[in-house]
């Protein structure tokens, strides 16, 4: 049976933030799927912890004959006794009494070990509405047990996976959390919580592990059609334009992140002497942003220490063409043109940049050298 030991509640987590397990319609008498309503995560990813779900009223100080009834309500192939307990600790949960509910739950899980009841669908409810009691009760670790449990009894079931993943994210196990989210997606893609969690860890790993973030998360499982929730309802035209707006705004912020990622590292590549790979992350820049002009002046400067003076050169070129009034590109195009032996075009951007700022000792050094190469030239040429 597995994991049947009895587990006490409030167990203190490592950043343990308390998180609500998925909502759930009110459950129905002899249904085979009633789980405890969770709360709905908020429109931002992060659990709710207002209103209960819809239909849900507090437990009277007695109980009345209406919840006699649902406490007598069979569950599944569960026998009455145990469909009795799994019921209280519904009524227990929705009431807010989650170490209570967990009792329940955890007894029920024991019942049906000792009567060697093999249902895997009611078991995976029990392991499942447990691990919601864990997540409440800020107890990640076990709500992962618990959850992990469910789905090796019933496969792609979409609860415990979104209780797990918020489960790890609680615990910063940020790639396994993305995977899971990735996977209830899957299932059902109208999971606001699931996109919402999606958009926030992927900001995060971008900034842990760099743009080749994806290479280092676990395989994302591929949900089989007959697991995958259809909805007949098409979305309207407003939330077809909302997701795409919000999806070219998260690939406009992945693409952000990843050009100032790749700019440090050229830069620090600069620093070192290593040109060639610096040259190459600058490449990699204006594929992202091709009108960046600080970045043709930084892989100009790179060709220039490679001796590739015309690549040099067309970078100046397109820089200024950008911005035209850039000192560091008449300046490094100067250099380019003396590579060449072009002088008389060295000598006029020296000027130019002299023109802009007369205090850039470099560019006078550079045009007092370059005027006595251009003279040269012209004797050489004259004899």
């Amino acid at each position: 049976m597995g994991n049947a030991q009895k587990k006490a509640p409030g167990k203190e987590e490592e950043k343990g933030s308390q998180h609500s397990g998925i909502g759930t319609p009110k459950a129905k008498r002899n249904s085979r799927s009633q789980e405890p309503p969770g709360n709905l995560p908020q429109a931002n990813g992060t659990p709710g912890g207002g209103q209960e779900g819809p239909g849900v009223c507090p437990m009277a100080a007695e109980t009345g004959a209406e919840d006699r009834g649902a406490l007598d309500a069979l569950s599944g192939a569960l026998p009455p006794r145990l469909s009795r307990i799994k019921n209280e600790g519904n009524m227990l949960f929705r009431n807010g009494q989650f170490a209570d509910a967990l009792e329940k739950y955890t007894q029920a899980i024991e019942g049906c070990e000792s009567e060697g009841i093999d249902s895997p669908e009611d078991l995976s409810i029990l392991y499942s509405n447990r691990a919601a009691c864990y997540l409440k009760d800020g107890n990640s670790t076990d709500c992962i047990q618990d959850c992990t449990r469910a789905l090796e009894l019933r496969p792609f079931s979409l609860k415990p996976l979104l209780r797990r993943a918020m489960a790890y994210e609680t615990l910063e196990r940020y790639r396994k959390a993305y995977v899971d989210y990735k996977t209830v997606l899957q299932i059902d893609v109208s999971v606001q919580a699931a996109h919402d969690s999606i958009h926030r860890i992927t900001k995060l790993l971008i900034e842990e592990d760099g743009p080749d973030w994806r290479e280092k998360l676990p395989q994302i499982p591929v949900v089989p059609l007959s697991a995958q929730q259809h909805h007949r309802e098409e979305p309207s035209s407003e939330v077809l334009q909302a997701r795409a707006a919000r999806a070219q705004q998260e690939k406009a912020r992945v693409a952000e992140a990843r050009f100032t990622l790749l700019k440090q590292e050229g830069n620090e590549l600069v620093k070192k002497g290593q040109f060639q790979s610096a040259m190459e992350k600058y490449s990699e820049c204006l594929k992202l942003k091709p009108t960046e002009c600080s970045i043709y002046t930084n892989r100009a400067l790179c060709f220039l220490r490679l001796d590739r003076y015309e690549e040099a050169k067309q970078d100046c070129d397109s820089a200024l063409e950008i911005e035209p009034t850039n000192k560091k590109a008449f300046y490094r195009r100067a250099l380019a043109h003396k590579g060449l032996k072009d002088y008389l075009s060295s000598s006029t951007d020296l000027q130019e940049v002299l023109q802009l700022d007369p205090n850039v000792r470099e560019a006078e050094q550079e045009l007092q050298e370059v005027t006595v190469l251009l003279r040269e030239s012209l004797l050489t040429a004259q004899g």
